[in-house]
């Protein structure tokens, strides 16, 4: 079995308080769940692809890490990867480090890359029942505006028609995925897994909330992207610059599957 995963982030403990806002009480405790998660899912012989910035750690905890987690390991370099590329980190342990790779995956063809691709190689291409035949799988924008402005990116390709090459009017197929760990609860998912992920994240949401300064028709979209100006929410002032979760590692505000 193969399963992929994006920014995790191991021993980056300021994400508990900010940006991601995971919630944990320390960095040890977000690495043991983490650990504990991943390992209950995958098994020696599966394959994980691991969608760039794996590790905040030095060498010798990066190695530590790289022991502790089941699996064969393949790494899409994100810009936080910095310390896989050291001399004294094992590398043995991913059977490739790549800033970019195409796989098949159950005759579908997977795109990957750690930042999001929005014209990717075979976009187009849909099977005999109109399935899409390619999906692009990223990271990167964690859970924040940029994945809200992908998101509307996305909403705007798939209501835009073309004209194919035997004159018929099709919609443009958009199926780009964020493997951002926090979605799956930490847990490595099966592309057929992730899509359902999507799928379930955005019920709901085909309208999704636009950023200000952006007008609510598809017109005035396309026109009002380059005006939209969008500042990151501010966190209340509790004595820890964190919002309060339901559980560590699953705050309020992240739609998870």
């Amino acid at each position: 079995m193969r399963y992929y995963i994006a920014d995790l982030h191991f021993f980056h403990g300021a994400l508990n308080s900010h940006m991601d806002r995971r919630g944990f009480e320390t960095v040890e405790a977000m690495n043991e769940a983490m650990v504990q998660r991943w390992n209950r899912k995958v098994r020696k012989n599966d394959e994980v692809v691991i969608i760039g910035d794996l590790s905040w750690g030095n060498e010798a905890q990066t190695n530590e890490l790289l022991r502790n987690l089941n699996g064969k390991l393949y790494l899409i370099q994100g810009n936080h990867d910095h310390v896989v590329l050291k001399r004294d980190v094992d590398r043995s342990r991913f059977q490739w480090i790549k800033p970019y790779e195409e796989l098949h995956d159950n005759n579908r063809k997977v795109i990957l890359c750690h930042y999001p691709i929005m014209f990717y190689n075979g976009q187009y291409q849909l099977d005999k029942k109109g399935n899409p035949r390619t999906y692009m799988l990223y990271g990167h924008v964690h859970d924040t505006r940029d994945q809200r402005l992908v998101e509307l990116f996305q909403q705007i390709t798939r209501r835009t028609a073309v004209t194919d090459v035997q004159g018929n009017e099709r919609l443009i197929p958009c199926n780009m995925i964020n493997c951002f760990c926090m979605y799956s609860d930490y847990e490595p998912l099966s592309l057929d897994e992730w899509i359902r992920c999507d799928r379930k994240r955005r019920e709901g949401t085909d309208r999704i909330s636009l950023p200000p300064g952006v007008p609510d028709t598809e017109g005035e979209i396309r026109r009002g992207l380059q005006k939209a100006s969008w500042t990151e929410p501010s966190v209340p002032p509790d004595g820890t610059g964190r919002e309060p979760v339901q559980e560590a590692g699953r705050p309020e505000n992240v739609r998870t599957c």
